[in-house]
């Protein structure tokens, strides 16, 4: 196995990035005590001191392989993709503003406490400072990732359950059309034989295994750059290996000593639709139901 000692020392003047000396200092002493090892696959094993230090190490070695796919996944993830990829994605990026509000994840994060809040931290730190020590890497948005940012990029699949909002419909209603407003009838009795398909997790105890061991199987619906697989350890007991989607500081879908986790789902109840009549009185707005209510309007001239 090949080791890597997780103490770059490049100096501040390459950096294209405005990080303070501060900042440095804090994420070289933060680095001193990480330790990434790639096994012969190029799977990066982080371990760290505490929670947090997996943490850092963790961000820092997805960068190393692919840091395009992790600001990307931010990008998106904050309705930015048009300013990249063109005006192509602005439903895109209207429909993923209309559920997550970059305003109240800041909120949110800076009323946060405890061990939450410093692998938050750990999060941006890790970003950052590979940014710093990679000056070669042009990112295509983000200069300086924060640490409220994965509040809004938390859901771990391929397709989140906002995607099931239809883009169409959504320029129907922000274009005028004639159809906005029609909710779509799904017929679940057309009598056609549907093809059969779903998502699956089986689990096989020890007793039905031919080695004795417990075994997950699942489908995983992603394609196959979607995640990497990675381990992480720290000295306050974390310990995990598997699958963790581009960007995010947790193990999606692994194992451990005790125990093992997948995910699949039905889209159940997934995404509910409701019609609302929306009246103008002056400059505000209003629900029309029984009584007028206020209707709540928020605007983000840019992050």
């Amino acid at each position: 196995m090949k080791k890597l000692l997780f103490l770059l020392l490049i100096s501040s003047s390459l950096s294209a990035q405005k990080f303070t000396s501060d900042e440095i200092s804090r994420w070289k002493k933060q680095a001193a005590s990480i330790e990434i090892i790639r096994d012969n696959w190029g799977i990066a094993h982080v371990y760290g001191k505490t929670d947090a230090d997996a943490v850092f190490g963790m961000l820092y070695a997805q960068c190393e392989d692919d840091f395009e796919r992790v600001e990307l996944n931010y990008i998106n993830a904050m309705g930015r993709l048009a300013e990249v990829e063109g005006e192509g994605k602005l439903y895109n990026d209207l429909r993923t503003r209309l559920f997550q509000d970059s305003t109240l994840a800041i909120s949110i994060f800076n009323n946060s406490q405890g061990e939450m809040k410093k692998l938050m931290h750990a999060f941006a730190d890790g970003l950052n400072y590979f940014l710093y020590t990679h000056p070669e890497k042009k990112s295509q948005l983000i200069k300086r990732f924060q640490p409220w940012m994965p509040l809004l990029f938390s859901e771990g699949s391929i397709g989140g359950d906002i995607e099931a909002v239809s883009l169409t419909k959504l320029k129907e209603f922000y274009g005028g059309g004639k159809d906005a407003t029609k909710i779509e009838q799904i017929n679940l009795d057309d009598g056609l034989e549907p093809e059969p398909k779903g998502s699956n997790g089986f689990a096989i105890g020890p007793s039905r295994s031919v080695n004795g061991n417990s075994l997950l199987m699942i489908n995983p619906h992603t394609s196959f750059y979607f995640r990497p697989e990675i381990q992480m350890t720290s000295g306050e007991g974390w310990s995990a290996y598997g699958a963790v989607t581009w960007g995010q500081f947790f193990i999606y879908q692994g194992f451990n000593e005790h125990c093992g986790w997948m995910h699949s789902t039905s889209a159940a109840d997934a995404i509910d639709e409701y019609k609302e009549t929306i009246v103008k009185k002056g400059d505000s707005l209003f629900y029309k139901e029984d009584v007028l209510k206020n209707a709540e309007r928020s605007y983000h001239p840019g992050e």
